[in-house]
């Protein structure tokens, strides 16, 4: 693989990027089929890994042509690859039971050696009570109160005490989650949208990764400027409480390196239909559409180019200069070919710039 030397000089405000990561639907569609979509999900990794990537994150979407269940995958993933942390962005945690999420998180942690990252969430979205059930209070709160269970089931906090006879167990055991991962719970992070979810990230004392989708923004505040306010909040935030340096914040971009006029012209339309329809974009052939954009929130801009324009545009955007590690947001509806050459022109030709080395 050729590394490019730095084009630009990186701006004194800029956070050179340590860790270079990427985030996949692990998507599939109507003509080649999900185990096919599977399979080439895998392969994308062993690509990545091949790179230098450092990080492999997957999206987790119900009943849909995405991949809905990322921990058997990561588990299945890991065994092809050796360095890369494979990440869930995001986990939803309404619907999960927090016990038997607990359970299969340390299974697979375990099985790839400690490389497993997840991103949970706690955002507001009940569209499928229908299928799992409703809960006896809003979705945030219940939300909250099921990542706080798993949080303590990760720990291997004590979870029941047996007190009499037929309850599984002798009396008097203490019922931990096991397989246990006794470091599972410093790779959690939040899925931050909004200042109130970086502030809980770390009143928690876990990490933070923040999306293609925020909500709460001042007036006239852009996407990169609101972005960088939330993770100022969580650094200040996490300093205020543990004393202690905060652990590297993740930032999810779409970052595409045109190293071809073919490749401009497709990146730009991509880019057109980002802002025209927003989350809609991009999806793989009978994919269901999406629900209609919440009211309020904004969507992440595309970094499309050369590669000194998009060398520029990083550099000048205030939520990626401000976060440690990039990830790079992959298309959809592209396959895995288009996600490689992906892969390939962005740490080839503009992650070096960013203060970024492969790890090979």
């Amino acid at each position: 693989m050729t590394i490019a030397a730095p084009l630009n000089p990186q701006p004194a405000s800029f956070r050179p990027k340590r860790r270079l990561g990427f985030n996949t639907r692990v998507s599939f569609n109507d003509e080649t089929g999900p185990a096919q979509g599977l399979r080439d999900g895998i392969a994308l990794f062993k690509e990545a890994e091949r790179l230098g990537y450092q990080s492999g994150w997957a999206y987790q979407r119900h009943f849909d042509h995405y991949l809905s269940s990322p921990l058997p995958f990561f588990a299945a993933a890991g065994q092809h690859i050796r360095r890369i942390n494979l990440g869930s962005a995001v986990i939803p945690m309404r619907y999960q039971d927090p016990i038997l999420l607990a359970e299969a998180a340390g299974t697979t942690d375990l099985l790839i050696d400690g490389r497993l990252e997840l991103a949970i969430s706690t955002g507001a979205n009940a569209a499928f009570d229908a299928v799992f059930g409703a809960a006896d209070t809003d979705a945030r709160t219940e939300a909250k109160r099921r990542q706080a269970r798993f949080l303590s089931a990760i720990a291997g906090e004590v979870l029941h005490t047996v007190v009499s006879p037929g309850q599984g167990a002798p009396q008097g055991a203490e019922l931990r989650v096991t397989p246990h991962s006794p470091t599972l719970r410093s790779r959690i992070r939040q899925g931050s949208a909004s200042l109130s979810s970086a502030v809980q990230a770390a009143e928690l004392g876990i990490g933070l990764i923040s999306g293609t989708v925020q909500h709460g923004q001042a007036e006239g505040e852009t996407f990169g400027q609101y972005q960088a306010r939330i993770i100022e909040t969580f650094r200040t935030t996490w300093l205020t409480i543990w004393g202690t340096e905060p652990p590297p914040v993740a930032v999810a971009a779409s970052i595409l390196v045109g190293t071809t006029a073919e490749l401009r012209e497709k990146y730009a339309a991509y880019d057109l239909e980002r802002r025209t329809i927003g989350i809609a974009a991009s999806r793989p052939k009978g994919a269901l559409a999406p629900p209609s954009q919440p009211v309020g929130a904004q969507i992440s801009p595309v970094f499309q180019g050369t590669p000194d324009q998009v060398i520029e545009a990083v550099f000048n955007d205030p939520g990626l200069a401000a976060a440690d590690e990039v990830v790079l947001f992959l298309p959809p509806a592209f396959g895995l070919a288009e996600n490689v050459r992906l892969l390939t022109d962005l740490a080839e030709t503009v992650a070096p710039a960013l203060g970024w080395s492969p790890a090979l």
